[in-house]
């Protein structure tokens, strides 16, 4: 029974993706061993200190170890050592650590050791390095190596979200020091060795990857001796291939979540829970159209949030109000520039700008580009004309780019999103001023904002960390080049049998993928 009814393009990109499926010949089966899931992208970069997507991430950590882990995304934050014995925070600066007996790099690379995660860490807080995550362990003055498999990490100063935020995720993960120096320094898709509850055993580039149980893994053997990403790009059509049992776990749209409330497919469970994609309209401060205060806050009187969710994302998304999202410390109940077409109005004729004309970049997505045509309107409504302009993947995120070229200072209106930390300072640090011309698009620059954000990673007292993060919300609203609009609802289809696991940055854990009982229900 299917309750998606694809356009004709649908179809087509539907059948297509299939048609790519059927050779493999490894279709999911009730109860089979193998889990087969929908990997929405291929790998490109599986190296921790320089991988970027989705996929990297949830094959990262099923061949890769890591000190700690966090518990899955529906319930309170909290951790627990994974490839540590003990992992200690004894004060702010120190976390001690002993990994676990028995961890193995794979092709004869020997034991795990406390070298390799001193090398590992320390090779991403290398500025030399170039990791673009290195804001991760800024704060780590350097490891000590105590014995084989114990050392202390030692801090330049406190940081709140270290062992939350850089350790479980993937700048925490473990790499063979000796595997990565044979490399070069650093690897793409193959990393030598490996360690983890799952090795690579196949991988079809734009097809799939092919994970099977790694014997020699010390912990707790995974559910599945198999597991295998099937490479769909395209959402409608990874809800085809689930609904032709060619998948057994996929994301799905908001469109589809729609239509699955109301009736549900044999053999399946919904799972919905509030997500961490936040979605904003950036507003280039820079850029002389907008140098106006007035001109900018005339825009965030235009838009009108509540008619986006409505017209965007059929009301199954919460508005936005900031990037610390509820239940984070310095979470916003509330925004300063709410919508108001009057006031928009007057502040567009004290300003004297009666024929503004902007651009407005945006991904080529379907919701993306509803969501651009619904403000086109709003600010039209005003006396703004807006030129919509849609960009596939790969120019869209080097549009804000330095590196790029100079375009990144001619960008007006910029429909931008991000998917969260589970900590308020790993969305906060990309607004910085020296995110400029990197991830920060609109040109805020804000000395006060900088100030808070060291003081906040240091503050233990959650009232007042709490109070810093909110003051910096305020000064991004303050300077008129942010709308907040929406934070996106998790929602994703699976099989009865199958207990899924997703972790707390929406993103699947197979290593703790189960199976269901039959009075069990997939849904957390």
């Amino acid at each position: 029974m299917s309750l998606f009814k694809p356009n004709r393009r649908q179809f087509l990109a539907g059948s297509a993706a299939l048609a790519a499926l059927h050779p493999l010949q490894a279709w999911a089966e009730d109860g089979g061993e193998t889990l087969v899931l929908r990997a929405d992208g291929d790998i490109k970069i599986l190296d921790p200190a320089f991988q970027s997507g989705m996929i990297e991430d949830e094959v990262g950590r099923a061949i890769f170890p890591s000190l700690n882990r966090l518990d899955a995304a529906w319930t309170p934050l909290a951790w627990a050592p994974y490839a540590a014995t003990v992992l200690d925070p004894a004060d702010p600066v120190t976390v001690r650590f002993t990994l676990r007996d028995g961890l193995n790099w794979s092709n004869g690379y020997g034991p795990v050791t406390a070298e390799d995660v001193k090398f590992s860490f320390e090779r991403i807080a290398d500025p030399a390095v170039g990791s673009p995550w290195q804001y991760a362990f800024d704060a780590l003055d350097r490891v000590e190596v105590i014995d084989v498999r114990s050392g202390i990490l030692r801090l330049k100063r406190p940081y709140m979200p270290f062992v939350t935020s850089s350790l479980p995720f993937w700048t925490g993960r473990i790499v063979c020091k000796a595997a990565v120096q044979k490399a070069g320094g650093r690897f793409a898709a193959d990393p030598l060795a490996t360690c983890g509850p799952y090795r690579i055993a196949d991988w079809q580039p734009k097809q799939s990857i092919t994970l099977v149980a790694d014997p020699g893994w010390p912990g707790p053997p995974p559910a599945f001796g198999k597991v295998e990403f099937r490479v769909i790009e395209d959402a409608d059509s990874a809800l085809l291939a689930f609904e032709a049992r060619a998948v057994d776990f996929t994301r799905i749209s908001l469109n589809a979540l729609a239509s699955y409330r109301e009736v549900m497919p044999p053999d399946t469970h919904l799972i919905q829970m509030p997500g961490l994609r936040y979605q904003w309209l950036t507003l280039n401060i820079a850029n002389p159209k907008l140098k106006d205060p007035r001109v900018r806050r005339a825009i965030q009187r235009a838009i009108d949030v509540d008619q986006i969710l409505a017209g965007a994302y059929s009301d199954l998304c919460q508005g936005a109000t900031g990037v610390a999202l509820p239940g984070m410390v310095g979470h916003r109940d509330r925004i300063l520039y709410p919508y108001d077409k009057a006031e928009a109005k007057r502040l567009l004729a004290e300003a004297g700008v009666g024929d503004l004309s902007l651009e407005l970049a945006v991904l080529s997505g379907q919701t993306d580009l509803l969501v651009a045509q619904i403000i086109q309107a709003m600010l039209a409504d005003v006396g703004i004309d807006v030129l919509i302009r849609s960009y596939d993947e790969g120019v869209y995120w080097s549009l804000g780019d330095k590196t790029a070229g100079d375009g990144w200072k001619s960008l007006e209106l910029v429909l931008r999103y991000s998917t969260s930390g589970v900590d308020p300072a790993e969305n906060l640090t990309w607004f910085r001023p020296g995110q400029i011309g990197v991830w920060n698009w609109s040109g805020f620059d804000s000395p006060e904002f900088e100030t808070l954000y060291s003081q906040g990673l240091g503050e233990a007292d959650p009232v007042k960390r709490g109070a810093a993060y909110v003051r910096m919300q305020d000064l991004m609203e303050e300077s008129g080049g942010f709308v907040f609009i929406a934070i996106e609802t998790y929602a994703a289809v699976c099989r009865p049998w199958i207990k899924p696991f997703v972790s707390p940055d929406d993103l699947t854990d197979i290593t703790r993928f189960d199976r269901a009982t039959p009075k069990e229900t997939a849904s957390p």
